[in-house]
């Protein structure tokens, strides 16, 4: 592999700035210098726009196997270079599910020569896979997946005694989504007596309820406290869930951290009149307030990482009535620029941006090698320019259900280039032909 120098690049990492040049050798980083000599290097200059560490996204649906119509690894991955994201950790809600150790390699399988971007997959666990889970590798996968609310199949545990045991008897992280799944089927029926299947959608955050949500991540967390697992909460959606987490320790020392992601940064409950489905999640998006809660807390370290929750779905899918329409959307392309718009706004720094997206990620999973731009490292990075904004649109769309929440909206910020392993993925619109993403590694 021919060697690389990024030259005059704004460096963000490990809460500084600073200009320099970052020389690529072998997949890795070789030097980080003020000046470091062209030589006989391939050159690109920044010309002073942003480096960052690439993204490491834990929490994506791809949809291989079994439910390629609305997506598949290779589709994603490039959408994901596309956003500046080079590392992502796929969910086990596929066809077949992700549940035992055959299934997990042949996911492995299906991403090696296929991903443009790094991957690991999680498994997942039921109410009868315990003895399949103790025999995970806890080097070789990112963690198991626990559905604590309504899923596919026979993904929810709800068996309280297998559960615990689950929490027992895994070292890796435990991430969970956390819906109380009596309370949401209590909520649903009494809308339905009301208005049949075709329920307003605007009603989706009082079925999928803010106690709905409380109920089950604070029951998750208590179990965890009890037994000593080490949890991780994905995708928070309320204020009153943000008691539970705290920020009075590193995150290094954590034994119950949390993820919020970007469709409950960005959308409210005001939102459900325009976008109607397309902004249907699973948890749902609720009010203003639980959105203005959910920025403090990120703010202020109780949550720890920012993820898409990319879960695409055809717009045939999608453009049904409210029981009938999946929850879920594509975002892997679009939640570094979201990001970056409220950078311009003033609501958060380039440095925690970085913290969140890059940094936290690679240290609560314990990747190796990836997440900072340091010497020795692999070079998954990310350019930016600030400045260049951008319409999304049909034409630029990179997903391949060919449609966004984010359509129509003006970035101000975009991604001009992403080396995945030292390799140039992604240069202003150009997609590489070669799949250089790598199974990713864990130091436990």
């Amino acid at each position: 592999m021919a060697s690389t120098l990024i030259k005059n690049a704004l460096v963000v990492n490990e809460g500084k700035q600073f200009q320099g040049d970052v020389l690529i050798k072998s997949g890795r980083i070789e030097k980080i210098n003020e000046e470091i000599p062209v030589e006989n290097h391939e050159v690109v200059d920044l010309q002073g726009n942003l480096l960052l560490p690439g993204i490491i996204d834990d929490q994506v649906h791809f949809r291989e196997p079994g439910l390629t119509h609305k997506a598949d690894i290779a589709s994603e991955s490039r959408a994901a270079v596309a956003g500046g994201i080079t590392s992502y950790m796929e969910q086990p809600n596929t066809n077949p599910q992700t549940t035992t150790l055959e299934k997990l390699e042949a996911k492995f399988g299906l991403a090696a020569g296929n991903s443009y971007a790094n991957y690991s997959f999680l498994f997942g666990g039921t109410n009868d896979n315990l003895e399949e889970l103790k025999r995970l590798d806890k080097r070789s996968c990112s963690g198991v997946k626990l559905f604590l609310g309504s899923s596919t199949g026979n993904m929810l545990v709800d068996d309280e005694q297998v559960l615990e045991g689950i929490f027992r008897n895994t070292e890796m992280v435990i991430s969970a989504h956390c819906e109380d799944e009596t309370t949401i089927r209590e909520n649903l029926e009494r809308y339905r007596h009301q208005y049949g299947d075709d329920i307003p959608v605007q009603f989706h955050p009082l079925i999928r309820s803010a106690q709905a949500c409380y109920l089950s991540s604070s029951k998750a967390i208590a179990l965890a406290k009890k037994t000593g697992a080490r949890l991780h909460v994905f995708h928070l959606s309320t204020a009153a869930e943000m008691d539970l987490f705290t920020n009075e320790i590193p995150l290094e020392q954590k034994q119950i951290t949390a993820e919020v992601c970007i469709h409950h940064l960005w959308f409210s409950d005001a939102d459900y009149k325009d976008k109607g489905t397309l902004i249907k999640w699973n948890p749902a998006v609720k009010t203003a307030e639980d959105r203005d809660q959910l920025w403090k807390a990120l703010l202020d370290d109780r949550l720890d990482i920012v993820a898409t929750d990319h879960a695409p779905h055809t717009l045939e899918e999608k453009d049904q009535i409210y029981t009938k329409a999946p929850s879920g959307g594509p975002l892997v392309q679009h939640a570094l620029p979201a990001m970056l718009d409220k950078y311009h706004e003033g609501v958060i720094s380039l440095e925690k941006i970085v913290e969140k997206m890059c940094h936290n990620p690679a240290k609560l999973f314990d990747i190796e090698q990836r997440g900072f731009i340091r010497e020795g490292y692999y070079a998954d990075l990310v350019a930016l320019d600030l400045n260049g904004s951008w319409t999304v649109n049909k034409e630029n769309i990179a997903y391949k259900c060919g449609w966004s929440p984010f359509e129509g909206h003006r970035f101000k910020s975009q991604v001009t280039h992403t080396w995945v392993n030292g390799h140039l993925a992604y240069d202003r619109g150009n997609y590489s032909d070669h799949r250089n993403g790598m199974r990713l590694t864990f130091d436990r």
